[in-house]
């Protein structure tokens, strides 16, 4: 009877510790499962808001201030030219003028053709920088400031290749922007547009930067834009595209546009370029580049197959400029260039780019192929011609 009342109490004291099993940690018999590791930033969390807190953003909630340091140096420029042009008359027609000869001439009338833009004021010296499209063929250009004062303008010169002009002006106490560093940029940086589209006067518009380094986009022939979805109109041409600082990083002059308004995509000269060629032109009258005298075209399949170079990659050399600084070095049409100086060719803008800003005078080195083998190259970098 003792042993029946021991196995007794046995049985029961183990349906008990199965019972506290099941019921406590369930997850006690299964089997072990895999461990994930999770990774979090080192970011402090954010503490709860009290009863009644405000929710505080976690960037700044205006750029007043980067807009009040930086607008009065942003101008709207007001241009004017005088365009001639022939009167419809019927002895412009050529069966009338047949029978007449030249002895009718035909009658012409003179009318002036004004725009509009925006312009940046670089120095309180009163240099100011703007697109070259802005006051191409002016006659007149008159400045109109963010302090209601308003100035004629005179025009040190300008650069069609990338689109950018100096003018001057002559008044005391002018403010003048704070310069960025726009080889910092990054996609995402806010970025604020300054200028006067359709004429209605100053406007800041923001965005990001959406591209940095755009080129190939028929533009200009030197492209290194920075893109941004900041609205740019027409009118807001030469005018500022700040950072969240109120500093200076481009120079507004294009829009993609099937509509002719803003449509997210815009694109500024990066103020780095801008203030060197601005720097060129005031010391030198024009942008001084670097020259090599050579054709290129970018390689292909097709055309690696015809110069059997297999697989490589660079741009080929299509025609060199007789007596130019590529002859000299002794480049021939059909070699391959696949680097300048260790920095890699992917295309023609990129010897474009490199050789441009390279100054005149200086030796690259080109390595590429030539016939299937290697080639190395020295050669003097001359000065690129106006126009070339």
């Amino acid at each position: 009877m003792k042993g029946f009342h021991y196995l007794v109490r046995w049985v029961t004291l183990g349906l008990a510790v199965a019972f506290m099993i099941v019921l406590v940690g369930p997850g006690f018999l299964q089997p072990d499962r895999p461990v994930v590791t999770i990774t979090q930033t080192g970011r402090a969390p954010v503490a709860p808001l009290a009863p009644g807190q405000p929710l505080v953003p976690t960037g700044p909630a205006s750029y007043a201030r980067a807009v009040e340091h930086a607008i009065p140096a942003v101008v709207n420029i007001y241009t004017a030219k005088v365009v001639t042009e022939r009167i419809n008359s019927l002895f412009d027609d050529p069966v009338i003028r047949r029978f007449f000869g030249n002895r009718v001439q035909s009658r012409t009338r003179q009318r002036v053709e004004t725009s509009l833009g925006s312009g940046v004021l670089i120095s309180s010296q009163g240099y100011l920088l703007t697109n070259h499209h802005v006051v191409q063929g002016a006659d007149k250009i008159q400045i109109l400031l963010a302090d209601g004062r308003s100035t004629p303008a005179t025009l040190i010169g300008s650069d069609a290749d990338t689109d950018l002009a100096v003018l001057w002006i002559e008044l005391d106490g002018l403010p003048a922007i704070t310069l960025g560093n726009s080889d910092i940029l990054q996609v995402g940086d806010v970025a604020l547009a300054i200028g006067n589209p359709f004429g209605i006067g100053q406007t800041v518009t923001m965005g990001i930067i959406s591209a940095t380094g755009r080129n190939q986009l028929g533009i200009n022939t030197f492209e290194n834009f920075i893109q941004t979805d900041a609205a740019i109109n027409p009118g807001n041409s030469g005018g500022a595209l700040i950072n969240a600082y109120g500093e200076l990083i481009g120079i507004n002059t294009a829009i993609f546009s099937k509509s002719g308004g803003s449509q997210g995509i815009g694109f500024a000269i990066p103020s780095d370029l801008a203030v060197d060629v601005m720097t060129q032109i005031i010391e030198h009258g024009h942008a001084i580049r670097g020259w090599l005298g050579i054709e290129v075209q970018q390689l292909t399949a097709e055309l690696a197959e015809a110069l059997n170079i297999g697989s490589a990659s660079g741009v080929v050399v299509a025609g060199v400029l007789r007596r130019g600084p590529a002859a000299s070095a002794g480049l021939q049409p059909g070699d391959l260039l696949s680097s300048i100086n260790d920095r890699p060719i992917n295309d023609r803008s990129d010897l474009l780019n490199i050789i441009a800003n390279t100054k005149p005078g200086d030796s690259v080195e080109l390595r590429g192929l030539r016939g299937g083998n290697e080639l190395i190259v020295s050669a003097q970098v001359g000065q690129r011609p106006t126009g070339q």
